[in-house]
């Protein structure tokens, strides 16, 4: 049986745990608001430039070699998002079970090479403990990425892709839902296919006056497009980082204060018990 002094103990360790993870929740929720806003604007902002591709696709012959798919593919690379830390419950986790999962589905495909380009500290380990074949020297650390960052890796992608030495490029990360559900998932960027662009309108009526061409608006707008589809994925895993460890820190801290309350009522019956038990034994002697 616990003495009054260890139980006092514990209680205080609880207290200071609480002061942690009360923190840690009010840090992830001011993050989580701020990206958030920003991952909606951007979400609009890809979502208009997408249906501007797809207009131009839908009245023009014209085809982007982005959008081709290569006669033998070979080898594919899989980028993997995670966090750089822990404690945000099972985001981390279910990112790894995706990576698994992806890279399976791509072998069994028959692709001959499966590289992955692991972003997040976690996932950079997860992948150097499953033995994975790396590619290339790109930063682990989710926050060294900013768009210039992601706009320098894509640009890399593209060239390979176009030069046929990449055959297919495809994204695990987690979307954003709600504050209680953030679903993994596995997007194809590398080819960009006709079904991902959506105009959100009928443009078979419309007659269209392009200056300068369409080529060279393609050429132009279809690498952008995929700059600004991987930029959003990015804000949509940040976004679903964030609120995994808000919710994660939030569950914390009512664990907390429901251990604090059974800490305390054991304190006061045992101090009470020993109170009684004093005065038993000093009427016993009287």
């Amino acid at each position: 049986m616990a003495s009054l002094k260890e139980i006092k103990g514990r209680i205080a360790s609880v207290q200071s745990t609480l002061k942690i993870t009360s923190a840690m929740k009010m840090v992830s929720s001011a993050k989580l608001h701020k990206v958030q806003g920003a991952a909606a604007s951007f979400a609009e902002y890809e979502s208009r430039l997408s249906a501007m591709v797809a207009t131009l696709r839908s009245v023009s012959e014209v085809q982007s070699p982005l959008m081709a798919e290569h006669t033998a593919p070979k080898r594919a690379i899989l980028i993997a998002l995670a966090s750089d830390t822990s404690l945000c419950g099972g985001f981390n986790n279910s990112a790894i079970k995706t990576l698994h999962e992806a890279v399976n589905r791509l072998t069994e495909a028959g692709f001959e090479q499966v590289e992955v380009i692991p972003i997040g500290e976690k996932m950079a380990a997860a992948v150097a403990k499953s033995g994975y074949a790396v590619c290339g020297e790109f930063a682990t650390s989710i926050g060294d990425y900013d768009y210039a960052r992601v706009a320098e890796l894509t640009e890399w992608l593209m060239e390979e892709y176009v030069a046929e030495r990449i055959d297919c490029v495809e994204v695990a990360y987690h979307h954003f839902h709600s504050m209680g559900r953030q679903v993994a998932r596995v997007d194809c960027v590398l080819p960009l296919a006709s079904e991902q662009l959506q105009t959100g309108e009928d443009v078979s009526e419309i007659e269209y006056i392009f200056e300068p061409s369409t080529e060279e608006l393609l050429a132009s707008l279809v690498p952008y497009a995929i700059k600004t589809q991987m930029y959003e994925i990015l804000l949509d895993n940040t976004t679903s980082e964030h609120a995994a460890r808000t919710v994660a820190m939030q569950t914390a801290s009512d664990n907390a204060n429901d251990l604090l309350e059974e800490l305390r009522l054991t304190y006061n019956k045992r101090r009470q018990q020993a109170i009684t038990d004093e005065l038993a034994d000093i009427t016993s002697h009287e």
